[in-house]
């Protein structure tokens, strides 16, 4: 039986075990999946129980510091200067940003193009990596903002500058006006339990086509709440959650999965959350 794992801290009732459990079913793969919490300050000595994993996931706090540790980078990886992938090849070492994947392939899934006019709400880790992706496909892009944010957001712009030669616009949250084409939420607001509040007010939300919320407990949001009242397309942050890992299943084992098939995985999951 192949070993695969998730790394991070702290863990706490992480969701992956029972996605990768079913993902594993879909292709008949004899493989376990165990969770292992190592503490930042003793990242260097947890590598070695790591490299036990035939593959692993690494979340909040190790995906920068896990770099060092890595033979090889993904393009994407190197991109964005995150990992939350690893595959472990004899020893060798490759590090990729399945995240990424994860959220293009939601938005497939709910019908949701990203082009035209993004407005971005957030500046954190998640955030920049849909500012990358936004402007890859082509987007505008204008990430919005609270004042204290604003230099995290300055950062990505001037490192989407450097690294794409694009330039996207910063604003305060309270000076977002017009229409947009999709609304992508990288805040926790909104996120349990706080669930009664959001990044933007209706009538803001009304005006976007689409809307992306990363936050998937609840499964809707406010904001998604409007969106659906408005007549947009939308999507909560649990498709992506369960792509990334079929795409880092990808990775490990040179599978495919198909929309059916992770649709069936989100729905087990959906019904795992509410127990």
């Amino acid at each position: 039986m192949e070993k695969f794992g998730l790394t991070g801290y702290p863990l706490g009732h992480s969701m992956s075990p029972v996605i990768h459990r079913e993902l594993f079913k879909i292709n008949g793969i004899n493989a376990s999946y165990e969770l292992k919490e190592i503490n930042p300050d003793n990242f260097s000595q947890g590598i070695d129980a790591l490299k036990k994993f035939r593959g692993f996931n690494v979340t909040i706090p190790h995906k920068t510091s896990i770099i060092p540790f890595l033979d090889e980078l993904s393009e994407r990886a190197e991109l964005f200067g995150a990992v939350n992938t690893v595959d472990n090849k004899c020893g060798v070492l490759t590090g990729y940003n399945t995240d990424c994947f994860g959220f293009l392939r939601a938005l497939e899934m709910a019908g949701i193009e990203l082009k035209g006019d993004v407005l971005l709400c957030g500046s954190g880790g998640v955030s920049r990596m849909f500012a990358f992706e936004s402007v890859l496909a082509g987007a505008s892009l204008t990430i919005a903002v609270r004042k204290a944010d604003v230099d995290a957001a300055n950062q990505i712009k001037n490192e989407i500058a450097q690294k794409l030669d694009k330039t996207i616009e910063v604003i305060i949250l309270d000076k977002v006006t017009g229409e947009y084409d999709v609304l992508i939420n990288g805040t926790p607001v909104g996120m349990f339990p706080n669930v009664n509040a959001c990044v933007l007010p209706r009538e803001k939300v009304e005006r976007c086509k689409a809307v992306f919320d990363a936050i998937y407990n609840p499964m809707e949001t406010l904001l998604l709440k409007y969106a659906g009242e408005a007549g947009a397309k939308f999507s909560n942050g649990l498709p992506m959650l369960v792509w990334q890992a079929a795409v880092a299943q990808e990775i490990w084992l040179g599978v495919k999965f198909t929309m059916e098939q992770v649709r069936k995985v989100i729905e087990i999951t959906e019904r795992e959350m509410k127990k």
